[in-house]
């Protein structure tokens, strides 16, 4: 179907938009290996998608069956289509500001074991290590809303050790909350009640919540 011509094809400018294959070469010391060098016009891309962006250079070419074997080696991104996109709301030194914490490296560990405490437990280690010392604290990628340690529970707690260890030792204390939901709407109720809770950092696993719910946090 991709290759197939058809009478669409006169009522746009194909050279225009295809993609161009610019240079091949050996892998060396590999047989029947080659590197491709492809290059698309930025007109093909919407503009501040990742999504689209990821969909047009590997989802479907790697789709294709008639490729045995094919591998991303490199992807090079023109400063043009790099301006499209919002980018982080913002870097280090905002997070340094927010926890005044600087000159020196900013010091964090993940909260173990990261499955099969109870709420309680959970807020009590946390509070434990921003007490000790540390400047933030982690979930794992794995913990979201198990049976054992509702999300909603884990929030409390955890924000409850944040400002009490943040009224011990007068540091400003963090803690990233996964946000990370089956859904993006159950994500962004979660960013939300972290936000009223007060507390600094959430967090999101982008590479299995996705580009786009990563982006709609952001």
């Amino acid at each position: 179907g991709t290759w197939t011509t058809v009478w669409t094809d006169g009522l746009t400018s194909l050279d225009r938009y295809k993609g161009r294959c610019y240079h091949i070469e050996r892998v060396f010391g590999e047989k029947d290996q080659y590197i491709a060098y492809v290059a698309y016009p930025l007109d093909l891309f919407e503009e501040g998608s990742v999504t689209n962006m990821f969909t047009s250079i590997v989802g479907n070419v790697f789709g294709f069956k008639a490729l045995r074997a094919l591998r991303l080696e490199d992807l090079r991104i023109p400063a043009a289509y790099t301006k499209t996109f919002q980018g982080p709301p913002h870097g280090i030194q905002v997070e340094r500001d927010k926890l005044n914490k600087y000159g020196r490296p900013l010091l964090g560990c993940t909260i173990k074991p990261k499955l099969g405490l109870s709420a309680k437990n959970y807020g009590r280690a946390v509070y434990e290590c921003l007490r000790g010392g540390l400047d933030f604290t982690k979930d794992d990628e794995n913990v979201n809303s198990q049976p054992f340690m509702r999300w909603r529970d884990r929030f409390l707690f955890c924000a409850e050790a944040i400002y009490k260890s943040q009224a011990e030792t007068g540091e400003i204390k963090g803690h990233y909350l996964n946000a990370t939901a089956g859904t993006c709407e159950e994500m962004l109720r979660r960013a939300y009640f972290a936000k009223e809770l007060g507390v600094p950092i959430i967090m999101h696993d982008y590479l299995t919540g996705g580009f786009t719910a990563n982006t709609s946090l952001a």
